[in-house]
């Protein structure tokens, strides 16, 4: 096959795929793989990875890979300042040559007509600033057991409405809205602030459910929800930024639960102190009831195993402090009247 010249090849393209990586060759490898197995002209799309690790060994295993694939073409970048999904993203759509971006994670694994049934989508709706696909989560041998907490918290990906695991958005709509907010330096919470900005600013956001990623569930390390409450720091920046459509689409209410559980429990030895131990006890016992009925709630649709059982009660004992925690400090960081 006669290669395309320079100018006819950008003529051709009609899509950028990014993906962002960190310390994750082999997920990236998987992904890659699978976007260069797809059912679409490869000189019609590049694929732009940005590492935001600075890991040599990525670099070699994707540079290395680019020699060899004539089409579809594969560059390598990394972030000259920042860090985060938000800022591998913006490096990226901001380098890509194609007027749509295509977004997906490392750890995803595109269907073969992936960048087809998303092309021809936002083709067919050009009022669309940008459209959600579908994200699959399958979980391993989930027809012999109920899911673990943490699996079913990744399921949840399949039910959002908008996230870059999965998502087109044309290059003048991301433009317009200045990108991704760097300041969300986890993944957390900056694919709903670029959601919510684009349908403020540019137009409606569509779905297309055909273009389907999957996102395999990787095992998680006992207590991975503990840490999971950090996230919760940048919930204070986005409902800063559009307290309506947090409340509408995100969390209706606070956490109250959590705080009572808190105040509880500081309350009681306050009131033992103060020489009124009855009460202190019904506070504390009042505490273990909101914390056993929480985690009979994380029990209720998931693994009954031992392990699994003890992990909900330790980790539910646990929660409400962190996620006050982070939840105070972001919006003292932040600056905003968040609970």
């Amino acid at each position: 096959m006669k290669m395309p010249t320079q100018s006819l090849r950008s003529a051709l393209l009609r899509v950028s795929v990014v993906i962002p990586t960190f310390h994750r060759l082999a997920l990236l490898q998987r992904c890659l793989q699978a976007l260069l197995a797809q059912r679409f002209d490869p000189w019609s799309y590049e694929i732009v990875v940005v590492d935001d690790g600075a890991d040599d060994d990525v670099r070699t295993a994707v540079l290395a890979l680019a020699t060899v694939v004539t089409a579809p073409a594969i560059r390598y970048l990394r972030p000259l300042a920042g860090h985060g999904p938000a800022c591998a993203r913006n490096v990226g759509w901001r380098q890509a040559k194609a007027a749509l971006i295509a977004f997906t994670d490392d750890d995803t694994v595109p269907d073969a007509d992936w960048l087809a049934r998303g092309v021809a989508a936002m083709a067919h709706h050009p009022q669309w600033a940008a459209a959600a696909g579908q994200v699959d989560v399958p979980l391993p041998g989930a027809a012999q057991r109920r899911p673990r907490d943490h699996e079913r918290m990744v399921q949840g990906l399949s039910h959002a409405e908008f996230v870059t695991a999965n998502a087109f958005v044309r290059r003048r709509a991301l433009a317009r809205v200045g990108g991704f907010d760097e300041r969300f330096e986890r993944a957390w919470r900056e694919d709903s602030d670029l959601q919510f900005r684009l349908l403020q600013k540019v137009g409606p956001i569509g779905r297309c459910s055909d273009a389907r990623v999957q996102h395999p569930v990787r095992p998680a390390p006992w207590g991975v929800c503990l840490q999971q409450q950090r996230n919760t720091y940048f919930d204070a920046l986005l409902y800063k930024k559009h307290p309506r459509l947090y409340r509408l689409r995100i969390r209706s209410t606070p956490p109250w639960d959590y705080y009572l559980v808190v105040l509880l429990t500081l309350l009681a030895p306050a009131l033992w102190l103060a020489g009124a131990p009855a009460a202190s006890g019904f506070a504390l016992a009042s505490a273990l009831v909101l914390v056993l009925r929480f985690a009979g709630e994380r029990l209720r649709e998931t693994d009954h195993s031992w392990r699994h059982v003890g992990e909900m009660l330790a980790t539910s004992a646990l929660i409400p402090f962190l996620s006050v925690y982070w939840r105070l400090r972001g919006a003292l960081r932040f600056r905003v009247l968040f609970l």
